[in-house]
């Protein structure tokens, strides 16, 4: 086993396990494949979930032979992501992720964030909904070297936690993250998030579709 007791850290991902903002994702993502006149087959969009946003541009550009520069993608689809996040008044946590976050906090458990958005994202999310006070740290993924699946944002979160690996737990989403996890050896719930497209979470460590049922583990 990964894991044991007692579980004194928790890695949280943030789009699809705190915030269902997959959706404004796409919409952004989307313009932009529009306007390069670009043909997105889905499992090559849906093989982006998890990854930073460079990663994906990279990708794209590689894909499609494209003259455009990833970085100024990047640029274009943050400026569109904003535009959505901050003029659509629906956006909401995850059904019952701030109050497993409460739980946890009140438990004297570490809380970090490992995401691969940018942190100017991250900050945005966290500042709306009021959850800064909970967390020891947030890593973008987008500063890192290596997008997942690669390991190294949870390598990293595990330093800034200081505890071991053993001790920790990493909540995903995505299959990309899942992997990272896996590559970093650490326990990981997949979050089987209805809104997070095409992902089978089969490498999870464990599955859950409600986040009280992870108050059963910890």
């Amino acid at each position: 086993m990964k894991i044991i007791s007692p579980i004194k850290c928790v890695i949280f991902d943030m789009d699809g396990v705190i915030i269902d903002s997959e959706e404004i994702h796409k919409k952004a993502y989307y313009e932009i494949f529009n306007s390069l006149n670009v043909s997105v087959p889905d499992a090559l969009y849906k093989s982006f979930t998890g990854s930073s946003t460079i990663n994906a541009f990279q990708r794209l550009v590689a894909h499609f032979k494209l003259d455009e520069n990833p970085e100024d993608l990047v640029l274009d689809k943050r400026k569109r992501y904003i535009s959505f996040f901050e003029n659509d008044p629906n956006l909401q946590l995850v059904s019952g992720v701030k109050e497993l976050i409460q739980y946890l906090h009140a438990k004297g458990i570490t809380l970090i964030l490992a995401s691969s958005s940018a942190m100017v994202n991250i900050d945005r999310v966290f500042n709306r909904f009021h959850l800064n006070q909970y967390f020891t740290a947030k890593i973008s993924g987008a500063d890192l070297v290596a997008s997942k699946p690669h390991p190294e944002i949870f390598i990293k979160a595990v330093d800034l936690s200081n505890c071991v690996k053993e001790n920790c737990i990493v909540i995903e989403d995505s299959d990309n993250g899942i992997k990272a996890a896996n590559a970093a050896n650490i326990f990981v719930f997949g979050y089987a998030n209805k809104l997070s497209q095409g992902q089978t979470l089969e490498d999870a460590d464990a599955v859950v579709e409600d986040f009280s049922a992870l108050k059963e583990f910890i």
